[in-house]
């Protein structure tokens, strides 16, 4: 198909190009051999009038005027997608349709096995597939890669919509052989104490954790014991040691049976983290996405009755419920 002499097949191809500034890459994200890609450049190139691409050194730089094509065009295809790739009805129990979402694991840990609970009560076919956090998740929204982000609110861009999905406080847990586990976790102890904290791996948005920026903004250091990147193995890595780690209280509550832990209350006064979900500004109708806001939402309300099942009004979560 031809619009104004271009075949509108180029976009597809531009957009991988500009995105990639690789032959190569481009090629393997097309599934075409890099001759058919060279060929899609030398044509586009024709019909701009312009190199586009350049080689500087032992990589491809865009010119002006491709960086000037790269939002439009992205912008171009998207609301193709949105306006005829998708189906205008979705049913669960006989979709094949892939979604796939960008949360941290401590996302996955708290909600996935209610989501999945509930997918299953619905005979759901379709396929979930959770990504790690990535350099620029907004990045992957733009381009169709995520359907949805499941970050802290903070982290969200005012380019698309949002809603808060929960809160979450954070809290401290301790092994119940520390030390640390008898009498108050005064703020001097805190400190004094070594951590076992989360760094993120690649995060452009953060160099630390919501945890460690809302610490550090309440004037605290401190000395670290182990840095890892995941949320999931910090209460584990505190059992058999003195040491201290300040998670999630959801997730705290999730973990407390399975290790010998103490929970306790974080000995400076710190901020709920509203926890928001995301997805781009085109797919707002998108019957598929829909049904999937809806059953993140029905998630949280089951996490949360059981919460309240396990122990009544868990103390460290008091006041984050409707």
């Amino acid at each position: 198909m031809r619009f104004n002499k271009l075949d509108l097949n180029l976009l597809v191809a531009l957009d991988a190009l500009l995105d990639e500034c690789s032959i190569t890459r481009a090629a393997e994200r097309l599934n075409l051999s890099q001759s058919a890609t060279s060929n899609a450049l030398a044509r586009l190139r024709e019909y701009f009038d312009d190199e586009l691409l350049v080689q500087v050194g032992r990589r491809m730089e865009p010119t002006p005027r491709a960086e000037s094509l790269r939002e439009p065009v992205r912008d171009v295809l998207m609301r193709v997608d949105s306006t005829i790739a998708i189906q205008p009805e979705f049913d669960p129990a006989r979709s094949n349709r892939r979604f796939k979402v960008i949360a941290s694991d401590y996302t996955q840990l708290i909600l996935g096995p209610h989501l999945m609970t509930l997918a299953q009560a619905q005979g759901c076919t379709a396929e979930i597939e959770f990504r790690p956090q990535v350099n620029n998740p907004q990045r992957d929204l733009e381009r169709g890669e995520a359907d949805f982000l499941i970050i802290p609110h903070r982290y969200t861009s005012p380019e698309h919509p949002s809603e808060t999905l929960l809160e979450d406080r954070f809290v401290c847990v301790v092994w119940s052989g520390s030390v640390l586990a008898q009498g108050t976790l005064t703020r001097m102890r805190y400190e004094n104490a070594r951590h076992v904290m989360m760094v993120p791996p690649q995060l452009s948005a953060a160099s630390e954790s919501y945890e460690a920026m809302l610490i550090r903004q309440a004037g605290i250091q401190r000395r670290y014991g182990v840095l890892t990147h995941a949320f999931g193995p910090l209460p584990a890595m505190v059992v058999g040691t003195d040491a201290i780690a300040t998670v999630h209280a959801r997730m705290a509550h999730a973990l407390q049976g399975a290790w010998p832990l103490v929970v306790k209350p974080v000995p400076v006064d710190l901020p709920a983290m509203p926890q928001s979900l995301q997805w781009h500004r085109y797919r707002s109708q998108d019957p598929g996405l829909m049904w999937l806001r809806d059953l993140f939402r029905a998630a949280v309300r089951r996490m949360d009755a059981q919460i309240e099942a396990d122990g009544g009004d868990w103390p460290m979560l008091a006041g984050l419920r409707d």
